[in-house]
C-alpha cells in the first residue's frame, strides 16, 4: 500500500545484518508516518550466521540460510538498493554506493558486520575465500563441493568459527563420498585457546571425531593456488582455502569521520556513535560503553533498542540504553547433528543440544518466512456496479503492467480522423512516429511508466530503457530525450534529493544511448510515475510492424517474465534474487542489439502486450502468421515456477483476451506469453539464412538471444507449440 501522509524525513539502514532485518520487521508492525525508509545491501539476501555451519554440513539449503532482504523490504514498506555502501560522508549527510548518485539521509544505521579477509597475506585476495561476508563464502562452498571429489581443505585461524567450520566441511565431504578428503585447521599457536578448559576438551575430541588435521604453532606466510606456505618452508596443500581468524572491520568502516575503536565505530549505550544521526550495530560497532566480543546474540538483542531510538531520533523522542548481558549459552555445531552448549564454564554435548540449536535458529529465520504485504483499504458494503471487477483480486501492477490492453487502445485510436501529412510516414500502431524534415528522418515516441520499485534509480534506469525500445525497435539512433515525473506528496528536501537521483541516473542512462535530456516537466501526485518522450535519428530505414515474410525466422533479445515476477514480488512472493535478475534484464540497453538487427524485415519491443500480443501485431501489419517453439523462448529465473503457482499480473488477462488466433496449449510457458514485459527485448523477423549468425553477435555482445519461432503464411495465425 502507498504511503497515505507526505514523506518528511529520510532513514537509511545500510546493511542487511541481524539488527536491521528485525529493525525491518518491526517497521512493518509500527511504521512512523512521514519517513521514507531505504535499506541497502549488496545483493538480495541476507544469510544468518548462526546457521553457516549447518548449511557448510549440508543440514540446510541455501534457500534456508538465507534471509530475503527484499520481501522483507516490500513487507516493511521500505525501498532496497541494491549495492555495496563504500563511504559514508557525515558531514553532508551523503552515502555512496557506486555507480549512483549518493542517497542522502537524516538518519542511519550501519550494521554491515565484519570480514575475514587477510590483505596483509601474500595471495590471500587472490587464492583464498574468507568466511566473511558469509554470503561470498556459501556460494563458493556450494560450488566447490558439488564438482570436488576428495579434495584437501584448509582453515586458517583455530577459533571456535574455524573450528566449527572445519568440522562441518569434514562432515558434509565424508557424506558426499568424499572419503579421502582432508581436512586441516591451521593456527600460528593453539587452537581453540580462547575456550575454558572443560569446552576445549570436549571440541578437540569433536575435531578428532570428525577427522579433522590440526596444524598448530605454524606461521602462514603465502597462499598459493595449490595451498598454504609456512614460514618453515613446509607447503600444506589445499584445493580450497579460507580464513576464519578473528574480526576485520571493513575497510571504508574504518575510514568514517567518526569515533573509532580498531577500526569498529565506537558507540555509546543509545547504539549511537560520535555523530547523532549515525547509530551502529552488530559486529561492526565497539560497545565503548561495555565492550563484548562479537557475537550474533547482541546483534539480536540490539534490535529492539535501535528501533526504538531511531523511532525517536526521527521524532524528537527519547533515546532508551541498551544493556547487553554479561554471559550467553554458546551452542557451537559439531559437524554432525550434535553441538555443544557453554556457559559459566560449562560444557555439555549432545544430539538434543543440536535440536535445541536448530529450534533456536528457525524460529529465528521463520520471522521472516510467509510474509504477506499490508492488505488493501476494505471495499465498502454498498458500491457502484462494476467497482469490484476493476478492483480485482490483487493490487495494480506497475510497470508495464499497468497498461491500458492491447484491444481498448486499438478500439479507441480507431476512432480518431486519419490526418495524412506528407511529413508524418508512419501509421498508428508503429513503435514510434516516422517524420521527415528535408533530407533527415526521424522518430519520435513517449512513454511513461507507474513505479514498481520504490529506489528511483533502478525505476529511472528501466523507464528510460522502456521509453528507448520504441527508438530502438525502428533501428534509429537516440537523439533527444525530455523527461516527466510526477512525485509522491513529500517534502521540499526530499523532493530535491529524489529529483536528483532521478535526474542523474536519467542523463546517464541517456547520454549512454547517445541521446541529450534537453527538458521536462514535474509534478506531484499520489505516487512515483517517470516518462520519457524520446526522438531519433534512422540512418538506413525505419523498421515498422510491416515487412516480415513467410519463412523469416524470428529472434528475441531478453527472457520473458517480467510481469509475473514483478506482480509476485508485490505480494512478498518473488524470491529477491530472482527480482534482482529480472531487474538487470529490464536495466539492459540494447543499443548493440538494434544495431546488429538493423537489417530486420520486421522489428518491435516485447512490453506492455506481451509477446504473443506483440507478435500479434508484426502479423497484422505484414499480412502473416507465426509458429514460436515454446522450448525456444528464453525466460527469466522463477518465472515459471510463479504462474504455475497462479500468480498473474494485473493485466495478464487482457492481454489472453485482446489476442485472437492464437492455438495454444494450457501451459505455464503458454501462460508467460501474454505476460506483460516492461523494457523487454527486441523482437525482429529477419531472413532465416542469417538468423544464426545474428543470434551469435547478439550473444557476443552479452545479450541472452535466441531464434525462438518463424513467420508463416497462415493470415493471423500464431501457433505457440511446446
Amino acid at each position: 500500500m502507498k504511503n497515505q501522509f507526505p514523506q518528511t524525513r529520510d532513514l537509511v539502514l545500510v546493511g542487511g545484518g541481524h539488527t536491521h532485518a528485525l529493525v525491518l520487521r518491526s517497521w512493518a508492525m509500527k511504521p512512523l508516518p512521514g519517513v521514507r525508509l531505504t535499506v541497502i545491501n549488496p545483493g538480495p539476501t541476507a544469510p544468518y550466521s548462526g546457521m553457516l555451519p549447518g548449511f557448510v554440513a549440508g543440514h540446510y539449503t541455501r534457500a534456508e540460510l538465507d534471509i530475503d532482504l527484499v520481501q522483507l523490504a516490500r513487507f516493511a514498506g521500505a525501498r532496497v538498493i541494491l549495492g555495496a555502501v563504500n563511504h559514508i560522508d557525515v558531514a553532508s549527510k551523503l552515502i555512496r554506493v557506486p555507480e549512483r548518485a549518493p542517497i542522502a539521509y537524516d538518519v542511519t544505521a550501519i550494521d554491515v558486520g565484519i570480514t575475514s579477509t587477510m590483505p596483509q597475506l601474500q595471495g590471500f585476495t587472490d587464492h583464498a575465500i574468507p568466511a566473511k561476508p558469509l554470503g561470498h563464502f556459501a556460494t563458493k562452498w556450494d560450488a566447490f563441493r558439488a564438482d570436488t571429489k576428495d579434495p584437501h581443505i584448509a582453515i586458517i585461524g583455530g577459533g571456535v568459527a574455524g573450528a566449527e567450520l572445519a568440522m562441518a566441511m569434514s562432515h558434509a565431504l565424508r557424506r558426499d563420498g568424499s572419503a579421502n578428503a582432508v581436512v586441516q585447521l591451521v593456527d600460528r599457536g593453539k587452537v581453540l585457546k580462547d575456550l575454558r578448559d572443560v569446552a576445549k576438551q570436549k571440541m578437540l575430541v569433536a575435531l578428532a571425531d570428525q577427522g579433522v588435521t590440526l596444524i598448530e604453532d605454524a606461521d602462514v606466510t603465502e597462499i598459493t593456488a595449490d595451498g598454504i606456505l609456512l614460514s618453515d618452508g613446509e607447503t600444506i596443500k589445499s584445493d580450497f582455502t579460507t580464513g576464519a581468524a578473528g574480526a576485520k572491520p571493513h575497510d571504508w568502516v574504518a575510514g568514517l569521520n567518526l569515533d573509532i575503536h580498531e577500526g569498529f565505530i565506537s558507540v555509546n549505550s543509545a547504539l549511537q556513535s560520535s555523530n547523532e544521526d549515525v547509530f551502529a550495530v552488530g559486529d561492526c560497532a565497539h560497545l565503548s560503553f561495555d565492550p563484548r566480543p562479537k557475537a550474533g546474540v547482541y546483534a539480536v538483542r540490539e534490535a529492539p533498542v535501535l528501533f526504538d531510538n531511531l523511532r525517536a531520533r526521527l521524532s524528537g523522542g527519547e533515546l532508551r540504553a541498551y544493556k547487553p548481558q554479561n554471559d550467553y549459552l554458546k551452542l557451537i555445531s559439531l559437524g554432525d547433528k550434535s553441538a555443544l552448549a557453554e556457559r559459566f564454564g560449562t560444557a555439555l554435548q549432545g544430539p538434543l543440544l543440536w535440536k535445541l540449536k536448530n529450534h533456536i535458529d528457525r524460529k529465528f529465520m521463520n520471522q521472516f518466512v510467509g510474509l504477506t504485504p499490508m492488505a488493501q483499504p476494505e471495499v465498502p458494503l454498498t458500491v457502484a456496479d462494476g467497482l469490484r471487477d476493476v478492483l480485482g483480486d490483487r493490487p495494480m501492477c506497475g510497470g508495464c503492467g499497468a497498461k491500458v490492453g492491447r484491444g481498448t487502445l486499438r478500439h479507441a485510436l480507431a476512432k480518431l480522423p486519419d490526418d495524412k501529412r506528407a511529413d508524418v510516414l508512419s501509421a498508428l500502431g508503429d513503435d514510434a512516429a516516422i517524420l521527415t524534415t528535408g533530407n533527415t528522418t526521424q522518430v519520435m515516441t513517449t512513454d511513461h511508466l507507474r513505479a514498481m520499485v520504490d529506489d528511483p534509480v533502478v525505476m529511472t534506469r528501466i523507464a528510460a530503457i522502456h521509453a528507448l525500445g520504441d527508438v530502438w525497435a525502428m533501428a534509429a539512433k537516440p537523439q533527444a530525450a525530455t523527461v516527466t515525473i510526477i512525485l509522491p506528496r513529500m517534502s521540499a528536501a526530499l523532493q530535491e534529493r529524489t529529483l536528483a537521483e532521478i535526474m542523474v541516473t536519467a542523463h546517464d542512462v541517456m547520454t549512454d544511448a547517445g541521446a541529450a535530456i534537453v527538458g521536462g516537466h514535474t509534478s506531484q501526485g499520489d505516487e512515483l510515475t517517470i516518462g520519457f518522450t524520446v526522438t531519433g535519428l534512422v540512418e538506413k530505414r525505419a523498421i515498422t510492424l510491416a515487412g516480415a515474410k513467410s519463412g523469416d525466422a524470428l529472434i528475441l533479445t531478453k527472457p520473458i517474465g517480467s510481469g509475473v515476477i514483478m506482480a509476485a514480488e508485490m505480494q512478498c512472493k518473488a524470491a529477491g534474487a530472482d527480482v534482482a535478475a529480472a531487474l538487470a534484464h529490464m536495466t539492459e540497453g540494447q543499443t548493440a542489439a538494434s544495431g546488429i538487427l538493423a537489417d530486420a524485415h520486421a522489428m518491435t519491443d516485447v512490453t506492455g502486450f506481451g509477446l504473443a500480443g506483440h507478435l500479434a501485431g508484426i502479423c497484422e501489419a505484414s499480412g502473416v502468421g507465426a509458429m514460436v517453439d515454446l522450448a525456444a523462448v528464453p525466460v527469466m529465473d522463477g518465472a515459471l515456477d510463479l504462474v504455475k503457482s497462479g500468480v498473474q499480473s494485473s493485466l495478464f488477462a487482457t492481454n489472453r483476451a485482446d489476442v485472437a488466433g492464437v492455438k495454444a496449449t494450457n501451459c505455464a510457458l503458454s501462460e508467460l506469453m501474454f505476460d506483460p514485459q516492461t523494457a523487454g527485448g527486441l523482437l525482429a523477423a529477419v531472413d532465416a539464412a542469417l538468423a544464426q549468425k545474428l543470434v551469435d553477435r547478439l550473444q557476443n555482445e552479452g545479450y541472452p538471444a535466441a531464434i525462438i519461432g518463424t513467420i508463416t503464411d497462415q493470415v493471423g495465425r500464431i501457433i505457440l507449440q511446446d
